[in-house]
């Protein structure tokens, strides 16, 4: 019975994508002028705003599981207010903050440098689209390490970071996978953030929207399976690991 119920939602999820093999025209497939670059910049800058985020955003994720203190609800809540903001209006945020008008951009200004529509404006969007993806989920990945093994680790001997690197990492490194992926999947295809904060130079999502705007449908077909391409395989895998590691 309950099969019998899930089948709307499975079926309304699936039908954009099988509309998209029936419409992608097979025969003529090919992309656009300047989709190549767009390519490139989704695929360098969103490796490197990847790894800032797995590098600032796993201490931030071990400690909210961890914390016992009062001021980690208000770690958890500058978390989710970036999470929960619309990204359009994330995007006019970060214009405000860091643009040439802004507190910060001002200063940066001064410096003799921008955040603007450059590259590391694009990195610092793709960042905050999907920082805070990654701390939720981690987070919850560290909190299934049981407190018993991190103590039995301290009993031993273990020094903080041997116990975090040698039993947490090993017993949360599914959910972590998770979190990567998803983080990837939200930097690789933000589009309300960098559209506002990093119009150029242009990733896939903008040239994306671009490409409908002059050329129409047809003309996105090739670039949208490209994205799909760049953002899906590593989710998969993702699960698919996960799902082996339950069964082990």
């Amino acid at each position: 019975m309950v099969g019998w119920l899930s089948l709307p939602a499975i079926l309304l999820l699936s039908i954009p994508f099988l509309t998209l093999v029936s419409v992608t025209p097979w025969h003529h497939l090919q992309l656009a002028w300047g989709d190549n670059g767009s390519i490139l910049t989704s695929m360098t800058l969103g490796l490197l705003a990847l790894g800032i985020i797995i590098v600032i955003g796993t201490p931030a994720a071990w400690w909210l599981s961890r914390s016992r203190e009062r001021k980690r609800l208000l770690g958890e809540l500058l978390v989710m207010i970036p999470l929960l903001t619309p990204p359009l209006a994330m995007g006019i945020l970060l214009v405000s903050a860091f643009g040439p008008y802004g507190v910060i951009g001002h200063w940066l200004t001064v410096l003799g440098m921008t955040l603007v529509n450059n590259p590391a404006a694009f990195v610092l969007a793709q960042v905050y689209g999907a920082l805070p993806y990654f701390i939720v989920v981690a987070r919850s990945a560290f909190a299934t390490v049981p407190d018993t093994i991190l103590e039995a680790g301290h009993t031993l001997g273990g020094s903080d970071w041997a116990c975090f690197r040698r039993l947490t990492l090993p017993l949360a490194l599914p959910g972590l996978a998770s979190a990567v992926s998803l983080a990837w999947v939200r930097a690789v295809g933000e589009f309300g953030i960098v559209m506002i904060f990093a119009y150029f130079p242009q990733g896939i999502p903008v040239k994306l929207y671009i490409n409908l705007q002059n050329d129409g449908v047809d003309a996105v077909y090739t670039l949208l399976w490209v994205l799909l391409i760049v953002t899906l395989p590593l989710p998969i895998a993702c699960y698919i690991l996960s799902k082996k590691t339950a069964n082990e």
